[in-house]
């Protein structure tokens, strides 16, 4: 008997309390394991993210940048996107028939007669063409109302403005995110369809017009110099917001996620992406020195360059930013100088000084120079480099250079070194 009792007493079952406790710390330990391998995974990629931003003026390049540091390290993800930038393709042919056909009316209205006293016939058959063309340059407003998903910007600007997923409202694809825009991608393909076919209807017609003595005397007389190109980077659209670009870039044996942000329209909205950028790219087209702000005409777009750059290196929140200022569009500014177009009659600061390349590409760098050393607040390191966006092989040279450098950086920054 005493053999039976102990036998139960070492039988007795655990208290369900104590089970339950036991069971609870089994499963927090499992808890507090996958928190710590998530945190891990999420400081791994951390450290390999770099955050850039692109800054500047309307029209400064930012976009063009983006492109060409995508061409370079994802090549294949602007194939991907070619299909959605042909209605951009389209709109910019419409828009460039439609401000032709203006000028034209203009030198209509102004009839050139030679020294016999007859009427130039380099304006014979303008009408005929104009009168053809008229439906397409209609097209115009309703086709960037569509490319811009229904976006109105105020002040009289016409033109196509961009967002987030844009290309999902012209293409089928699906790969860009955007929210439910359902209707309004049916519609924007309806007319992105008809533009296209307007274009082929009227394709020698163009040609025609592109080719018209009338078209190439105006060309001559404001003497432009024009370049033909069918890259993609020769394409104009302008962004508003932030438009995120991610791509993964190798880097001596490590992916890094590369986030570019192309940042347009409303300057305050930059502050929020501010804090944790690993660097800044400020671009500044040191060509518009003969040009004023769409919506302030009585500054310079220098000086409005300038003092955006000001605020920027004397912002706090971007102390610990990497720098790097790219005087860009020198290309136009040769063409400019070439043309005989005077700096001082903009600038009167220029004084006398000579109205060459160098000279003046020199004097805009060192007022940005002085701008740093006086305002910046992170006493960093200023990275300047010329630049020409179209240029693809010396930008690419210059992409390397900087994407080297910001990486040291980061590295730098996050203590890997």
């Amino acid at each position: 008997m005493a053999s039976t009792s102990a036998a139960r007493r070492h039988s007795v079952p655990m208290p369900e309390s104590d089970f339950f406790d036991a069971e609870a710390d089994n499963i927090s330990n499992i808890i507090d394991e996958e928190l710590r391998k998530e945190s891990q995974q999420r400081k791994d990629a951390t450290r390999r993210e770099v955050k850039v931003m692109l800054l500047g003026q309307a029209e400064s390049g930012k976009s063009t940048l983006q492109k060409q540091f995508q061409l370079y390290y994802a090549s294949h993800s602007l194939e991907h996107e070619r299909p959605s930038w042909k209605p951009i393709v389209h709109f910019n042919i419409i828009k460039a028939v439609r401000m032709i056909l203006d000028e034209l009316d203009y030198d209509l209205s102004r009839p050139v007669i030679t020294s016999s006293g007859q009427s130039d016939p380099s304006q014979d058959g303008v009408g005929q063409l104009r009168a053809r063309l008229l439906q397409l340059a209609a097209m115009e407003d309703a086709l960037a109302a569509e490319l811009s998903g229904g976006l109105s910007i105020g002040g009289g600007r016409a033109g196509v403005f961009v967002r987030t997923g844009w290309q999902s409202l012209v293409t089928t694809s699906r790969s860009w995110p955007l929210g439910n825009v359902q209707t309004t991608t049916t519609k924007a393909q309806i007319v992105t369809t008809m533009a296209a076919k307007s274009l082929y209807n009227l394709r020698y017609d163009i040609v025609e017009l592109w080719e018209h003595p009338a078209v190439k005397r105006l060309i001559a007389l404001r003497h432009l110099k024009l370049e033909e190109s069918d890259d993609i980077l020769n394409v104009r659209v302008q962004t508003l917001g932030v438009i995120e670009h991610s791509f993964p870039i190798n880097m001596g044996g490590t992916v890094y996620d590369w986030k570019l942000y192309d940042v347009g329209g409303a300057r305050h909205a930059w502050m929020p992406y501010f804090e944790d950028a690993t660097a800044i790219i400020f671009l500044a087209p040191i060509s518009a020195f003969d040009q004023y702000l769409e919506e302030d005409g009585r500054t310079n777009r220098i000086d409005d360059s300038l003092k955006l750059f000001t605020a920027i290196v004397s912002n706090k929140l971007l102390k610990n930013a990497h720098l790097v200022l790219l005087l860009n569009k020198t290309d136009l500014l040769r063409k400019k100088l070439e043309a005989g177009t005077r700096v001082q009659k903009y600038i009167v600061s220029y004084g006398e000084r000579p109205n060459r390349f160098d000279d003046v590409s020199e004097y805009f760098r060192a007022h940005f120079l002085q701008v740093h050393k006086r305002k910046d607040v992170g006493h960093r390191h200023l990275f300047v480099h010329f630049t020409s966006m179209l240029d693809i092989v010396a930008t690419q040279k210059i992409i390397v250079a900087v994407g080297e450098a910001i990486i040291r950086q980061h590295i730098s920054r996050i203590g890997l070194l």
